[in-house]
């Protein structure tokens, strides 16, 4: 039997003048649906605190009573709506657990407007796909759906006024790596992203002319908003009649949606980056061991919150075990402890030292270590000892 994976796949949708309008009302009924199951919910704990929680089949069971009372709901997917019902459900259950809030009404205002379904989607060309209730659509280049089954969609419109598609299919899975026989410890940081155990550094992602356009522009967006918020206010003050919006001005939005593209640009050339260190790793290395980094922790420390974040540590972790996963190479995780303290030659524990320190030489043998070479072979070795 053929081993199978679930691959996402992301494309970029070019609808006409009226798919948009469709949709528009789709995000608006997914929206819908969410916010009436929802003060369903709230509305009945109120009412009765010892109430059973309606769950997710009670909810399903509702959505036809629904399109009767807004018959305009039938113009989505209806699998859509259970995509919708689910997430709530799972929603309260995180809720329950103490490990997440309590959901929140969807707003008409979100940048990003999105819906997701289960139907069946059919590629029809090459830059062509068959939507449900959409029809054909015209996308960006679909040839690594040729081979897979499409199994959920979500359509989404983007902060930068971009529609996009993505898609979750089932294909083959890839044929593994030819064997290399080498190891490999890796340590992360900030000046490198990557450091390697064999003394290789990998430098840290940089897009300084996007970064600075992205600032710019989100000066302008700031005080553009901040510009209308006062001219709203002072006309909603004096005509008691015709009230205005923040919506009602488009310059504060332009900048919005400009400031949303260099953001977008660099977050896609950082993945870029990130692929493709990765796959030349998982290519060199048949074991590789990293550090089970709690980049979220890390950030709590303002002055390097910025350059962790850009570094995206989280990502490259990721995109490493999955890949490790497809082409049958092995990926060890150990905990940072110490690694930057321990020499590597004779295994004397040298004490903390501060971070400006990148240089130094082991007391009881003399070794010359550069600090983050030292980490990355004492992560390999910590690694190779867990296996045995």
């Amino acid at each position: 039997m053929t081993k199978t994976i679930i691959k996402g796949v992301k494309l970029r949708l070019y609808p006409n003048a009226q798919q948009k309008k469709q949709l528009w009302q789709m995000f608006g009924n997914d929206r819908k649906v969410w916010n009436l199951m929802l003060d369903m919910a709230k509305h009945r704990y109120q009412n009765n605190p010892g109430s059973h929680f309606v769950n997710e089949y009670g909810m399903n069971y509702l959505l036809k009573r629904l399109k009767q009372e807004y018959p305009y709901l039938k113009a989505s997917d209806s699998t859509s709506f259970l995509v919708v019902n689910h997430n709530l459900a799972q929603a309260f259950k995180m809720l329950f657990k103490h490990q997440g809030g309590y959901p929140r009404f969807k707003s008409r205002h979100a940048i990003r407007q999105s819906y997701t379904g289960r139907s069946t989607c059919h590629v029809l060309a090459k830059r062509r796909i068959r939507l449900p209730k959409l029809g054909s659509i015209r996308t960006s280049k679909t040839n690594q759906l040729n081979s897979g089954r499409i199994k959920r969609y979500t359509v989404s419109l983007e902060p930068t006024g971009r529609y996009y598609l993505s898609l979750q299919v089932e294909v083959e899975a890839p044929q593994a790596l030819p064997k290399t026989g080498r190891m490999v410890g890796l340590d992360v940081g900030v000046a490198d992203l990557v450091i390697s155990s064999d003394g290789v550094k990998y430098g840290t992602f940089h897009a300084p002319w996007a970064e600075k356009q992205a600032t710019k522009w989100q000066s302008k967006y700031a005080k553009r908003k901040h510009q209308v918020t006062i001219t709203v206010r002072q006309w909603n003050h004096n005509h008691k009649t015709v009230k205005e919006e923040l919506n009602d001005y488009q310059n504060w939005q332009r900048a919005q949606q400009q400031k949303a593209r260099y953001q977008a640009k660099i977050a896609n050339q950082r993945k870029d980056y990130l692929h493709k260190l990765t796959t030349a790793l998982v290519k060199q290395y048949d074991v590789i061991v990293i550090e089970d980094l709690k980049a979220k922790n890390l950030q709590k420390n303002h002055c390097l919150a910025k350059a962790i974040a850009n570094a995206s540590w989280f990502q490259f972790r990721t995109m490493l075990a999955y890949k490790c996963a497809w082409y049958g190479k092995k990926l060890i995780t150990v905990k940072p402890n110490y690694t930057s303290q321990i020499c590597s030659h004779c295994g004397y524990h040298s004490g903390p030292k501060p971070l400006n320190i990148r240089e130094w030489t082991c007391p009881k043998c003399g070794t010359y270590h550069d600090r983050d070479i030292n980490a990355a072979v004492n992560i390999l070795h910590k690694g190779l000892k867990a296996v045995g």
